[in-house]
């Protein structure tokens, strides 16, 4: 909204989409921190702890609840400067926050022993400092970004819900589909699946970021075009990112292929039967990298020009409609070793359901009277 509104060279507007964000953002943030500070020790044990392991972990969360705003507002801090033009600046405060938060995670841990409370206040002072790197934002003179004296503009706030709900269900539907993994290799293969699923699940988390990276990157641009009509320009940009997430999607493909040993190896597992079933796990569940790339570009492209019923269902046919049902027929009709391949099956499922509504025009990549409007203005 906000790119789109500068698209438009609407800067009073921009800065009310700002403003609703940041106010939205506390408002809702305080809610459900203090919904989860009610029921810590109930949602740890739903995340995976287990009695010997839930004091840390309550430990942990606690401090990371309280001070859950600054995560929050880094975040959205870091999304906005992005928007406005400001990139580079954007990733310094996510790195200085990354690497302060390494540092004093040694020192807490190591050299003071504090333990889990000290990874906990290491994380939240790493994203505080961020939040300090991002904040010279608004000490530049090309920066747009800022806060405007506004009443309260349900419209907007409306636009806020609808649009950043794929968003929503892209994070949501990983902790589900987590929780969904552990239950179901728990059930299938015990306490071995539960490790190998946690040694992939990490390896996810760092590979998924990529992909999310990706639409993020092409978000501002299309927004932008978007709101500004130039609309071939768009197109030409959507193809580069789907090229650039089928491309990193193959070579983490080949990564877990060829290296599957050496990924194992990092996790200090030497159990060999552990090991042998990541390995297969590994080889199985990258292949639905090939196609999450493509997944990704094509929401973050529909979320950003405001389409929102396509992106919530590319999302929801990869992270709920399809996955939930693969994830009881695989295992029950096809072995355990198939509950690998609920990931990949869905994707490109999904893949394949995107592509015919493309092709059958159902929905366009660009409408029609958009493409003929932007050659009659070229």
């Amino acid at each position: 909204m906000y790119s789109i509104a500068l698209g438009q060279s609407n800067q009073h507007r921009a800065k009310e989409i700002f403003t609703h964000s940041i106010i939205l953002a506390v408002l809702t943030t305080g809610l459900i921190i203090g919904f989860c500070l009610l029921f810590e020790e109930p949602l740890a044990y739903l995340f995976g702890a287990n009695d010997s392991i839930i004091s840390y972990v309550d430990d942990y969360l606690h401090i990371i609840l309280l001070f859950g705003l600054v995560f929050v507002f880094e975040n959205i801090l870091s999304i906005f400067i992005r928007n406005d033009g400001n990139p580079t600046l954007a990733m310094a405060g996510l790195i200085v926050t990354s690497v302060v938060n390494i540092i004093l995670n040694y020192l807490f841990i190591f050299i003071f022993h504090w333990g889990v409370k000290g990874a906990a206040y290491a994380t939240v002072i790493g994203t505080f400092i961020g939040i300090l790197v991002l904040l010279t934002h608004f000490l530049t003179r090309k920066k747009q970004l800022g806060f405007v004296h506004t009443k309260l503009d349900l419209s907007i706030l409306g636009n806020i819900f609808s649009i950043g709900f794929p968003s929503f269900i892209v994070e949501g539907s990983t902790a589900v589909m987590m929780v969904a993994f552990n239950i179901t290799f728990s059930h299938y293969v015990g306490e071995t699946g539960v490790v190998a699923y946690a040694v992939v699940n990490y390896l996810h988390t760092v590979f998924l970021m990529l992909f999310i990276g990706i639409g993020a990157a092409l978000q501002p641009i299309t927004s932008y075009h978007y709101g500004a009509k130039l609309y071939q320009r768009m197109k030409q940009f959507i193809r580069i990112a789907l090229v650039t997430g089928f491309g990193l999607g193959s070579a983490v493909f080949i990564i877990g292929l060829f290296g599957k040993g050496f990924i194992i190896d990092l996790f200090g597992i030497d159990i060999p039967e552990i090991i042998n079933y990541t390995k297969i796990g590994i080889v199985y569940f990258f292949v639905g990298y090939l196609f999450l790339g493509i997944n990704m570009v094509f929401v973050e492209y529909y979320q950003s020009i405001k389409k929102i019923r396509i992106a919530t269902w590319i999302i929801l046919s990869r992270s709920i409609i399809l996955f939930i049902p693969l994830l009881w027929i695989l295992p029950n009709v096809f072995g355990p070793n198939t509950i690998w391949l609920v990931f990949p099956v869905a994707e490109g499922l999904t893949v394949l359901f995107t592509f015919l509504v493309l092709k059958f025009k159902w929905v366009e990549l660009v409408p029609v009277e958009m493409t003929q409007l932007s050659k009659k203005s070229g």
